[in-house]
């Protein structure tokens, strides 16, 4: 968060921002809640829609915010397209924290910013916190740099230590553990208990062929939901035994968790379900652990919880939606 907010720093008063609207929770909660305070107003739009997304300018937009892939639905938006379109005096930043450097590179791609939580996948062992602004225009780098200084948001010598020797094995860990989600994903999709997965290496994802021109790979992130309803998904959360339920993600070690709850539990119900954050969508961190131990334990959870849910509620009745 706090790379995030020096991102912001270049915003000022009576500034307005469009921002993908299934972003961090964080995130949004700064700019809705924080931003807000001083006069930043800030829209937010369905950025895999090139047209509606450059239609949400203003005159006063100096800032949209992409994150491609969102958290914790998985949607893409098209950076090179976004780029190639936008109106003059806008700072296009993508929070690349998804898909790491080694899967995407946004500067490459016609953004002037990129953001990453280096807890995730940069530091990949799950402990230590911090976060990076990269900018391909040395103006804006110092700017931002001047607001770090003045701020005092400054990681100390352990952090960027422990950051620098995640960063040594970052293609390593990024290859295990996309083709472990990879499994996974498939696993789930062919499960009949499963209403719905969401992960851009499966063929069936909308976004599927813009996953393959702009990813290196499609990521470690898998997100899905059991058929039961909520019950059933918090149970299957609460029944694995390799993967934690905890917050966070991107380290060596396989995690679950209910975003509706954990989060993104800072948006409000309405806001959620305009998001498809469904309190039975359960998201999935894949580590590098061996592939069918992985897959063996989520069908031990999902075998296990069967019933719950599922007798008063039907084994449909949480969407008619397909896999």
């Amino acid at each position: 968060m706090a790379a995030v907010a020096g991102a912001t720093s270049l915003l000022a008063a009576g500034d307005h921002v469009v921002a993908t609207r299934d972003i961090y929770g964080g995130t949004h909660r700064l700019l809705t809640q924080v931003l807000a305070r001083y006069g930043i107003g800030v829209t937010f739009v369905d950025t895999t829609n090139v047209e509606a997304t450059w239609n949400a300018v203003r005159p006063n937009t100096k800032l949209l915010w992409l994150e491609t892939p969102s958290n914790p639905t998985l949607k893409l938006c098209d950076i090179t397209e976004i780029a190639r379109r936008r109106p003059p005096g806008i700072v296009i930043a993508v929070d690349n924290t998804f898909a790491s450097p080694f899967l995407q590179k946004p500067l490459r791609l016609g953004a002037d910013l990129v953001v990453h939580s280096t807890t995730k996948y940069i530091g990949g062992h799950s402990d230590v916190l911090g976060g990076i602004v990269i900018a391909n225009d040395r103006d804006l780098a110092e700017r931002i740099a001047y607001y770090q200084n003045c701020m005092g948001a400054v990681p100390g010598s352990w952090d960027a230590y422990l950051m620098l020797r995640g960063a040594k094995t970052l293609a390593l860990r990024m290859k295990a553990q996309c083709r472990n989600a990879a499994a996974i994903a498939e696993f789930l999709a062919d499960r009949a208990d499963v209403a719905a997965v969401h992960y851009p290496g499966l063929p069936t994802h909308p976004h599927h062929e813009l996953a393959k021109r702009q990813m290196n790979g499609f990521g470690g992130i898998v997100s899905f939901r059991p058929r039961g309803g909520v019950e059933r998904a918090h149970a299957v959360a609460a029944s694995t035994s390799i993967f934690s339920l905890a917050v966070s993600l991107g380290g060596v070690e396989s995690l679950v968790c209910s975003p509706a709850k954990m989060t993104h539990a800072s948006l409000t119900p309405s806001e959620r379900e305009a998001l498809e954050i469904t309190d039975d969508l359960l998201r999935l961190s894949v580590g590098i652990e061996d592939v069918d131990d992985l897959v063996s334990d989520l069908a031990n959870a999902l075998d296990a919880t069967l019933a719950v849910g599922l007798s008063s509620a039907g084994a449909g009745a949480t969407s008619g939606e397909s896999r």
